[in-house]
Order: C-alpha cells, then sequence, then structure tokens
C-alpha cells in the first residue's frame, strides 16, 4: 500500500477541488510537476552544500578556533527557532507555492550576505536570518513534496530528498572549483544565487497548485496545548538522523585529515564514498517502503547507522572508514523521508504546521550536531565525538520498533 494515507489534508486541501485539478492530468504535465519539486528540492540543498563547503576559507579568513566556529554555528539552529512559531501557520495561511516561491529566493539572498561578513557578529547575523530563511523554505517545500506525493499516490518522497542529497555533492564539487579558480565566498554565493534563481523561474510553473482553506481567524500564536505526541517522537528519530548527518556534512573531512590520516586529495574520500550511498539510498527509498515497509526499513538503517559511525571509530583506516561513510550515507538515507511521509497521518493539525513541528525537532539535529560535536572534540576527541553521535542511531531503531505510527 501507499506510504502515505492523504485523508490528512483535509484541513488544508478541499479533496474534491484537488481531484479536479489533476485527476484527468496528462501524465507528462505529471511527470514535469514531479521533476520542478525535484529541482526546487535541488536548489535549497545546493544552497546549504555551498556554504558548507567554504566554511574552512571562512574559519581561515575571521582567525576563528574550532570551538569559536562551533559557537557561531548556533546562529543557525536560533534562526530556525525563531521562524519556527510563524512558519507553519503562515504555510497553512497563504500556501505552501506561495511561500516556496519567496522563501527559496531569500535564502539564497542570504547565502550572499555571509559571504560579506568580514567580522564574527557579521557572521552570526548573516548565518541567524540564512536559518530563518531556510526554515520558512524548508517548510514550505516540504509540503509541496507531500502534496506532490498525494497527486501521484503512491511514494515519491524519497525521491525529492535524493535530490537534496544529489545538491549537497554537487555543491561540494562547485565549491572545489570555485577555490581553484580562487574565487572569494561572496563571489561563489552570488553565482549560487544566480543558479537557483534560474532554477526557480524554470520550474516554478510546475508547482502543484491546491486551494488553501484559510482559517477564520490567524493566530501566529501555536497551539502547543493540542500538540500530538507522535509529532514530537517523529521528530526526535528526524533529529537523531540528521545530527549523523550533520556530522558527516561538517566533519567527515576533518575526521579523514586528522584521524584516518588519509593523504592528500583522498581527505575528501570519506565525505564523498557518503554523499553517494545517501544520494543513492534515497533514490531507492520509495521502493524499499513499498517492498518491505517503513517499520522494517527504519530498524535496519538505525542499526546501519551506527555500526557504520562504530566501524570509523574502531578501526581510523582508509578503506574500513571509507565503507563505514557508505555505511552511515545508506542509512541515513532513509529515515527523514519515511519520517516527513509519515507525518501525513497525524490528523490533528494542519500539514504545515505539523510539518513546522517534525521538521523543526529535525533540523535542529543537523544544525545544531555539529557545533555541539566541535565543542566536544576540542575537549576530548574527534572520535570520541563520533562515538556519542553513534548511540542515535540505536535510538532510531528502538523508537521504529516502539511507535505504532509505521506500518
Amino acid at each position: 500500500m501507499p506510504l502515505l494515507d492523504y485523508s490528512f489534508l483535509g484541513k488544508v486541501i478541499p479533496q474534491q477541488k484537488h481531484k479536479k485539478s489533476y485527476q484527468k492530468a496528462k501524465q507528462s504535465y505529471l511527470n514535469r510537476m514531479r521533476l520542478a519539486m525535484s529541482f526546487f528540492y535541488f536548489g535549497m540543498g545546493f544552497c546549504f552544500a555551498s556554504w558548507a563547503s567554504r566554511i574552512p576559507d571562512i574559519k581561515s579568513f575571521l582567525n576563528l578556533s574550532e570551538g569559536e566556529l562551533g559557537t557561531i554555528l548556533f546562529a543557525l539552529p536560533i534562526g530556525q527557532l525563531s521562524a519556527m512559531p510563524f512558519s507553519g501557520k503562515i504555510v497553512t495561511r497563504f500556501g505552501s507555492r506561495k511561500v516556496l516561491l519567496f522563501a527559496l529566493p531569500f535564502y539564497a539572498f542570504s547565502l550572499t550576505n555571509i559571504g560579506l561578513a568580514e567580522h564574527t557578529w557579521q557572521l552570526a547575523l548573516g548565518l541567524y536570518l540564512f536559518g530563518i530563511c531556510g526554515n520558512f523554505s524548508n517548510i514550505s517545500i516540504n509540503t509541496q513534496g507531500v502534496y506532490t506525493e498525494q497527486i501521484f499516490k503512491k511514494a515519491i518522497m524519497g525521491s525529492f530528498h535524493g535530490s537534496w542529497s544529489l545538491a549537497g555533492f554537487c555543491g561540494a564539487l562547485v565549491g572545489l572549483v570555485m577555490m581553484a579558480f580562487h574565487l572569494t565566498p561572496y563571489q561563489h554565493f552570488l553565482i549560487v544565487f544566480a543558479i537557483v534563481g534560474v532554477i526557480i523561474f524554470i520550474n516554478y510553473r510546475n508547482l502543484a497548485k491546491v486551494k488553501v482553506v484559510k482559517p477564520k481567524t490567524f493566530e501566529l500564536k501555536p497551539r502547543f496545548g493540542k500538540l500530538d505526541k507522535s509529532l514530537v517522537w517523529l521528530g526526535v528519530i528526524g533529529f537523531c538522523c540528521m545530527a549523523s548527518e550533520g556530522i558527516m556534512f561538517d566533519w567527515s573531512g576533518v575526521y579523514f585529515k586528522d584521524i584516518v590520516k588519509a593523504p592528500g586529495a583522498l581527505v575528501i574520500l570519506g565525505y564523498t564514498s557518503f554523499m553517494i550511498t545517501m544520494a543513492s539510498g534515497r533514490f531507492l527509498s520509495d521502493i524499499l517502503v513499498r517492498k518491505f515497509g517503513a517499520k522494517r526499513i527504519l530498524l535496519i538503517s538505525g542499526v546501519t547507522i551506527s555500526i557504520g559511525l562504530y566501524t570509523a571509530v574502531i578501526f581510523p583506516f582508509l578503506i574500513p572508514s571509507t565503507l563505514a561513510f557508505m555505511m552511515v550515507g545508506f542509512g541515513v538515507s532513509n529515515v527523514i523521508p519515511i519520517v516527513y511521509s509519515t507525518t501525513g497521518r497525524i490528523t490533528t493539525l494542519p500539514t504545515g504546521e505539523a510539518l513546522t513541528i517534525v521538521t523543526g525537532i529535525s533540523f535542529l539535529g543537523f544544525l545544531m550536531g555539529p557545533p555541539i560535536i566541535g565543542h566536544i572534540a576540542e575537549l576530548t576527541s574527534l572520535r570520541y565525538s563520533f562515538a556519542f553521535i553513534g548511540i542515535f542511531g540505536v535510538f532510531i531503531s528502538a523508537l521504529a520498533y516502539y511507535l505504532k505510527i509505521f506500518k
């Protein structure tokens, strides 16, 4: 059966009007819609990967230590948290399509501001704004992804997140090219802004158009009293997964350089192997979920993450660590698509608000994990940091086993 029960959209999308719009649409049009959604995911992932690829340059330019960089990186999750109480409400009020068409351009534009930072407070402010825009982009793009999945009536969320992962790999390669040509982060980010602008201009017409049922009253205050506990647990699973993913993004290169002692260009082997298996796993995620079920895939994914991280800790050598990072990549690849799609079963809140809670908690792991790991590494060593994150895979499997919302 399909991964997602689409009855949850009752508060946001009038079912009969939605069917009138798309039930007779040609397959070629639906395919363009799916492709457009994939490109929007790619654009968002490309922005974040571009920032991550220039962290070492910005760190050197501002003469930051590991601890100082870790502290400044907290500006990103603080920005995310600042937008959380409002983003879901705004998406519900104005529609995910409209919000996404504003949020993603501003997300790319806020990236260019980071490239202008000449002082630590400017970098912190730029990251704070980047976090706010990222939250609005994240909520609106995943809401659009859920709508598109509804139209296709089968699990396709994994392919969207595969596009995000592919963008991470491409963003890293583009970053290397920009550094090879000695372009500054600001020049690099301006090019990224232009690329994302082209992506939006070409694909915005094919986003899912859904008539939003506007509430009689519009309150920005979140309704925590009505919070479904399932949303919190889904967010915790996402947090554990994205903390594991975040440490790979920001610290895999450092691990291969300082711990594995990889020679020369092989320093990027860990990150590259992780990104390849994560992107591949996400493109396979929909097929695996349909065949084996979400619960079984989550159980295996959590165990795979833990085994991979602990293998890298116990055997810090080139080949074992490369294989270990590949395991981590495949492990994290399936978790987030399943979590976001399963959020669709929660009927107590409109889609945008439910996704605000789940993605908000999840992305805190992605954004807070790397700076926390930096501080742990400064106090002990990076191997202990990786061992600490390895526990999160066990948490994912345990929660997937006990929660009854997975099928």
